[in-house]
């Protein structure tokens, strides 16, 4: 059952919630957070289903994921290093959970979001004029001796 506005948030199940979202990428475990928690893993998985609506695992496996989506958008770096950077041991694993939670592979989600530059269509001569370097130097250049 999530937490409702008449239950306040135990502040140590709030620690725990914390840790999962700062340190998703390091080998973190339920056990980790139920002792960040101060209290036993069952006893601590019960308590954080009831009050966030999520077993721990599920909670971290999607911050996780999550962050891997934002990497897959916004960087190159293969499925391989983005699995390992989010803190997953097993490619294969992260896909099949990649897959459950964002409805495609990561291959695939990263094709449906390809980078801006695929999609700016620029004629090359404006390219290559606004990319040669401008052989002045400060001194030469007349919108400084306008000041």
């Amino acid at each position: 059952m999530p937490a409702s506005t008449s239950h306040p948030v135990e502040r140590h199940l709030l620690r725990a919630r914390d840790l999962a979202d700062r340190s998703y990428a390091e080998p973190l475990g339920v056990a980790d957070l139920a002792r960040a928690a101060g209290l036993s893993p069952a006893y601590f998985s019960e308590r954080f289903a009831a009050a966030f609506g999520v077993t721990p695992h599920a909670y971290l496996l999607t911050r996780r994921l999550e962050r891997a989506a934002w990497l897959l958008r916004h960087t190159d770096h293969s499925v391989a290093r983005i699995c390992t950077e989010v803190g997953l041991s097993s490619v294969g694993s992260f896909t099949v959970s990649f897959r459950r939670v964002l409805g495609r592979t990561p291959t695939a989600y990263r094709a449906a979001f390809p980078p801006a530059h695929d999609h700016a269509l620029v004629p090359g001569c404006v390219v290559r004029f606004h990319g040669r370097p401008r052989n002045r130097s400060f001194r030469e250049d007349p919108a400084a001796g306008a000041s």
